[in-house]
């Protein structure tokens, strides 16, 4: 009698440590992403020229002279490494809110792809986990499919940060990266843009879905010019993650962050998460709310070297038609009411 009660007790106080250890590796494992998409590009290029006026300026030397040498690199479909997309730090990353892949239809490895993401969302989090690392499968659920993640070309300029992205599969969301993957990397690859970009970051918010698309074109004319099929992805859960203060079109506020947006390429956003210790408190770390990443089914195109605005128009049109009709055709299995309507600007 006493003794199994003490041994249930004993069962019940490891089981809770047990998860309470889980739930801290989870935290920490969202916090060093959170970092390192806010300050680990700029730490390291101040640690860097730190390091050139110390006694171990021959270490910094050594890496800037592999970096003129490494440069082009991510022009040409980077580096990835197995090794770090499948590393456990990332599972837990996952389970932290938690983050799923749905697969909708198959895949062929004859074909390239150019997967459009929406919505961006703050950190486009569902993104990095699903496509630049190994967390929820996208290998297996997708065989013999290379998934490359597009980012801003800024990022590969900074040291450090560079080889730790193109580690995940990400290489810069430009032209000579792109077409070099479509054109010169054989056949089963996959780039996934971020369509909306920072535009569509500032308009984030809980319980908003609505998409920067409409006079978004460029993905459509490089599908067209490399004969790469497009495929819709919507991620339900993106926009609950962080709160942001939303500046009205006019106001100084949303002045800054197009400045900010125009001439460096992001928009700074003013937002918060829950606290590192509580959640009742503000802090860098996003909420745990629930993201499903949806892939569609792929709009096959044809290869034209020179499309037309007309032909641009036109397969742009049935990608909006088919990111409507997936959004609308999921939303109530991910926790929406059939009334909500997909806002698409």
């Amino acid at each position: 009698g006493t003794g199994s009660s003490i041994l249930s007790a004993l069962q019940d106080l490891f089981w809770l440590s047990k998860s309470k250890v889980e739930k801290q590796l989870q935290i920490i494992s969202v916090l060093q992403w959170v970092l390192t998409f806010l300050i680990m590009g700029v730490a390291c290029t101040l640690i860097l020229m730190y390091i050139l006026c110390t006694d171990c300026w021959v270490i910094a030397a050594l890496y800037l002279a592999w970096l003129v040498f490494d440069w082009n690199t991510p022009k040409k479909g980077g580096r990835r490494s197995q090794w770090v997309r499948n590393w456990a730090i990332w599972r837990y990353f996952r389970d932290y809110f938690p983050i799923r892949l749905v697969k909708t239809h198959n895949l062929l490895t004859t074909r390239n792809y150019i997967f459009g993401y929406h919505p961006h969302g703050i950190m486009g989090l569902g993104a990095f986990c699903n496509f630049s690392t190994e967390a929820t499968g996208v290998s297996q659920k997708f065989p013999g499919i290379r998934p490359y993640l597009a980012t801003l070309a800024g990022n590969f300029r900074m040291p450090i940060l560079r080889d730790y992205l193109m580690s995940g599969g990400i290489c810069p969301v430009n032209r000579d990266s792109i077409d070099y993957i479509l054109s010169k990397n054989g056949s089963g690859n996959a780039i996934i843009i971020v369509v909306g970009g920072a535009a569509e970051s500032l308009n984030c918010t809980p319980g908003k879905n609505s998409v920067t698309l409409k006079n978004r074109k460029g993905f459509v004319k490089l599908a067209l010019r490399h004969g790469a099929d497009l495929v819709p992805v919507y991620s339900f859960g993106e926009n609950e993650v962080y709160k942001q203060v939303i500046f009205e079109e006019g106001s100084w506020g949303r002045w800054v962050q197009k400045k900010f947006q125009k001439h460096i390429g992001f928009a700074p956003c003013i937002f918060h998460g829950r606290g590192l210790f509580s959640s009742n408190t503000w802090g860098l770390l996003p909420y745990s709310k629930p993201i499903t990443t949806v892939v569609g089914e792929p709009i096959t195109i044809p290869k034209i070297d020179n499309p037309s605005q007309r032909e641009v128009d036109f397969y742009h049109s049935i990608y909006v038609d088919s990111l409507i009709k997936l959004f609308d055709k999921y939303k109530s299995k991910f926790g929406l009411p059939e009334t909500e309507v997909l806002e698409v600007n």
